[in-house]
């Protein structure tokens, strides 16, 4: 595997030293991104592999500007688009109201 997604640990790219007190979420979205990932998840719409490869297959450009769980949210859309659990305009609509169940 050669990705975008592929760079932790490649030389050259500098240590990883997080915060020493950093908070498990650093938004409340974030942890609704993490329940609505076990829901969908444990509701059998994909796999963990299935989510992995979604992830990958985001535009590299995309994937570096946005963060850990805003990859999450793209993949969690695409795999309820894609299996028609969802639509673009019902994802939207929900946007819109502020809620994700």
């Amino acid at each position: 595997m050669n990705g975008i997604h592929d760079l932790g640990g490649m030389h050259g790219m500098g240590p990883v030293n997080p915060p020493a007190s950093e908070p498990v979420f650093a938004h409340v979205w974030e942890g609704r991104i993490f329940a609505l990932f076990i829901a969908t998840f444990a509701g059998g719409h994909f796999n963990v592999d299935e989510f992995r490869h979604e992830i990958e297959l985001m535009d590299p450009a995309t994937y570096l500007r946005s963060s850990y769980y805003e990859h999450w949210v793209h993949a969690i859309e695409a795999l309820l688009i894609s299996r028609q659990v969802l639509s673009v305009d019902e994802i939207g609509k929900r946007m819109r109201e502020g809620s994700v169940g």
